[in-house]
């Protein structure tokens, strides 16, 4: 469904990606944890389509189209409401009317903004700003979602929500990338574990029934704690 080969990007002298290949099938999440600067970030974008690498390609079934995408950024517009983004995103992938509808109450209630539903976004807190970008990404009803620290700004429900969609959603097929500082949260949602450093995933392959504390051992192992 999504694969990755030999991806290399530099900013300058920074290499931020050092021949990263992978593939992920429909069903699976890939946890890639790492230390700031492994290049998780700069991985996600390219994947995206939203950096073009200077070496290596991407495949995914479906195209670009078929991509969620939660980065540190929302993408939501500050002056119009919850509701207003939604049929705003959904419009672009062309999400016909009454599925649009549909979907969106859906994600709305899932995500627990119905009485911000038609509250501008520049009013929310950053909690509710998250869950709202969160609905913005499932909106089109993606096979592939890249998620850069999603549950950054929810609070406990919110986030054990947030990990029951995710569940969800791979058991439906969907495909996921997901990156977090935390290895607790990406234990439990992962199939596959990446351990990135430098650019480069040091560490991967399927999580095997590793707990969470194993895998925060095998990560300090092999990063380092920086």
């Amino acid at each position: 469904m999504l694969s990755a080969r030999d991806l290399s990007h530099a900013y300058g002298s920074l290499r931020a990606l050092d021949g990263i290949t992978f593939t992920l099938e429909r069903g699976h999440t890939l946890a890639i944890f790492g230390p700031n600067g492994a290049g998780k970030t700069t991985l996600l974008k390219v994947l995206a389509g939203l950096i073009h690498p200077r070496h290596g390609a991407v495949e995914l079934a479906g195209g670009r189209r078929a991509i969620g995408w939660i980065g540190h950024q929302s993408q939501l517009y500050g002056p119009l409401t919850i509701a207003e983004n939604l049929r705003f995103w959904a419009s672009l992938y062309d999400v016909p009317e009454p599925a649009q509808r549909a979907r969106q109450e859906e994600l709305i209630g899932r995500l627990g903004l119905a009485r911000q539903a038609h509250q501008q976004v520049r009013t929310l807190s950053r909690g509710q700003a998250q869950r709202a970008a969160i609905a913005r990404a499932l909106i089109h009803d993606p096979s592939v979602l890249l998620l850069d620290e999603p549950f950054t700004g929810l609070d406990r429900v919110a986030a054990e929500e947030l990990r029951r969609l995710l569940g969800e959603l791979a058991a439906a097929g969907r495909a996921t990338v997901l990156v977090t500082h935390n290895v607790e949260e990406g234990t439990e949602l992962a199939s596959d574990i990446a351990f990135m450093r430098a650019g480069r995933f040091v560490t991967f392959g399927p999580r095997a029934g590793r707990d969470a504390a194993v895998l925060a051992t095998a990560y300090r192992d092999a990063v380092g704690s920086g």
